[in-house]
């Protein structure tokens, strides 16, 4: 489902972060290059589709978050980049990877073993680790600007928040966030990679602000057992249970 406004979003991240839009059109058609013509779309939305799914972020609070996790083994999990490191190490395989390639290679390759859709995002910074998503068996291409020939827009602009976009539009039921923090912390398994602390608190307040603003459209449920987001109903672990029983 297309999502009417996020062109006009997409050009504020632009502008606000200094980034170029013709280099994100470059890694676009780059990765749209290496990607196979088939491509896992009708999967993604059978293990979507009107089910409760939990969105995993790399926060501070996935640590605590795990053990609950782990109690849902037929729940879809999607994940954010770094956060699929925790989860394979705690021997939870998510469904989904949402990746720009800046998380631990070694457990995103696992995942990939493991038969997880690995949605691999491109812009103008990664160009160069492109490549890299010709290791995945079942791989999407995204890019935050028009999509064209194997390359899609869910919308979303950091790897956790595009897990949300990309549930929203395979018409999700229920969404939980589990390590979805936007605090001043940044999470143990946030990145594999040297990174500017101050770029990376405003890309996660940018990602808050998406999140705030997709929710108020109300297209299904939202919850966090995290931090308060405007839009997301605060949850507890031990109301989890119910949350996800089928009525």
């Amino acid at each position: 489902m297309r999502l009417p406004g996020w062109a006009r979003r997409y050009s504020e991240i632009l502008h606000e972060f200094g980034f170029d839009r013709k280099e994100d059109l470059r890694a676009a058609r780059f990765l749209d290059s290496l990607l196979e013509r088939k491509e896992p779309l009708g999967t993604l939305e059978r293990m979507i589709r009107g089910h409760t799914v939990f969105v995993i972020g790399a926060g501070p609070s996935l640590s605590s978050a795990i053990p609950h996790i782990k109690k849902f083994g037929q729940v879809t999990k999607i994940a954010a980049d770094g956060a699929t490191e925790a989860l394979i190490e705690n021997g939870i395989r998510p469904d989904i990877v949402v990746t720009d390639l800046d998380g631990s290679l070694e457990h995103l390759k696992k995942a990939s073993e493991e038969n997880s859709i690995m949605v691999v995002h491109s812009h103008g910074d990664n160009i160069g680790t492109l490549p890299l998503a010709l290791l995945f068996r079942h791989c999407i291409g995204t890019t935050e600007g028009r999509p064209f020939g194997r390359i899609r827009n869910f919308g979303g602009f950091t790897d956790g928040d595009r897990c949300v976009f990309l549930a929203r539009y395979f018409g999700v039921e229920k969404i939980v966030l589990f390590g979805m923090d936007f605090g001043k912390k940044i999470g143990t398994y946030s990145k594999d990679v040297k990174y500017d602390r101050k770029v990376k608190l405003a890309k996660l307040a940018r990602a808050r602000e998406l999140l705030e603003w997709l929710a108020s459209r109300k297209e299904c449920k939202y919850y966090t057992t995290t931090e308060k987001i405007r839009g997301f109903e605060k949850i507890r672990f031990s109301d989890l249970e119910e949350l996800t029983k089928k009525h």
